[in-house]
């Protein structure tokens, strides 16, 4: 059974993942920072850093993934959804909105076919990683479960 929730829990969840996602972000920018600048506004700065427009972009980003994970991920909203529908549902969400502001604040370019490309491939590589993660957890508490419920039957 699942904790009831405070404000503050969905706060630590968003700022956890906005935590992993600046790191990402330095480490690409550190490696292709220079490069990417003239073509994206994400690296605008170059290596030198993320602007304060882009730590606000990925900011707003992490609002909509932590928002769609407690919609699609948790039983709050949706019950009787199958897990897989709620998985399609979640990253197509986060594809959708990431798309969304990659066309609204010049991620890159539009007709890049290159960075669309490179964009489709590492968000279905990311979301498979996730999608895998994910279920080592469920079945490593299925297992927790199972085990404390053979150790009530005793």
């Amino acid at each position: 059974m699942e904790d009831k929730k405070t404000i503050f829990n969905y706060v630590g969840q968003m700022f956890s993942i906005y935590g992993v996602m600046i790191m990402i972000f330095i480490v690409i920018n550190l490696i292709i920072g220079n490069e990417a600048g003239s073509v994206s506004t994400l690296f605008s700065l170059g290596s030198s850093g993320l602007s304060t427009a882009t730590l606000l972009e990925l900011f707003l980003l992490v609002l909509i993934v932590t928002a769609a994970q407690n919609i699609f991920l948790t039983d709050i909203l949706i019950k009787n959804l199958a897990l897989i529908v709620r998985n399609i549902l979640f990253f197509a969400t986060i594809l959708i909105a990431i798309t969304a502001f990659a066309v609204v604040f010049g991620w890159f370019p539009l007709d890049n076919v290159a960075a669309w490309i490179g964009f489709i491939v590492s968000f279905t590589l990311c979301a498979a990683v996730s999608a895998f993660l994910m279920r080592l957890e469920e079945n490593a508490e299925n297992k927790k479960m199972q085990e404390a419920l053979n150790k009530y039957k005793k």
